[in-house]
């Protein structure tokens, strides 16, 4: 019941890099479970401007001051392998949009099948973590990397520009989900 949900959470995604919307989620996401594990995973239909490595040490040191009991962890496997390998009872999703409802969705379905004691969470992101209401990695990405991009955390803008595929980002960024 509600005390299993409670005692884990998990909060899974690329975050290549990871936004002020991720942090928002993060943030918010901490609050409604006693251990929170941020699982980074690469989506092999991506191509990462970061590696597995960049991207969770990007996430550690973001996650660093909200205290609590938080970890960041890379997995390559089924989601719900992975929440069951972390004793979650729940996934934490976060939606941007309408546009992402259908998707998160038909995901949430399809876990729900592979493990109905696993529930999802929906978090609304903050309009008010970037420019843009439909702020995301993928848009991050696009966008000149510049030092002062409001929707990146600071972590990921030193990042952002060492990166050795930062040019090649503003190419592939509008064409992947």
């Amino acid at each position: 019941g509600r005390d299993r949900w409670m005692a884990g959470g998990v909060y899974p995604g690329t975050f290549d890099p990871i936004t002020l919307g991720h942090m928002d989620i993060i943030r918010r996401g901490a609050k409604l479970v006693d251990r929170l594990v941020i699982g980074v995973t690469t989506n092999i239909t991506k191509s990462p401007l970061f590696d597995d490595d960049e991207r969770i040490e990007m996430v550690r040191r973001e996650v660093a001051s909200i205290g609590g009991d938080i970890r960041v962890v890379g997995f390559n496997s089924l989601l719900m392998d992975f929440a069951t390998r972390e004793g979650a009872g729940v996934i934490i999703r976060g939606l941007r949009a309408v546009a992402d409802f259908e998707y998160e969705y038909q995901m949430a379905g399809m876990n729900q099948q592979l493990n109905d004691r696993i529930e999802t969470v929906f978090l609304m992101a903050d309009v008010g973590c970037s420019r843009s209401r439909r702020a995301s990695s993928r848009r991050s990405r696009s966008l000149e990397a510049r030092s002062t991009s409001s929707s990146r955390p600071p972590c990921a803008r030193p990042s952002f520009r060492a990166s050795p595929n930062a040019g090649c980002a503003r190419v592939k960024a509008d064409t992947d989900h």
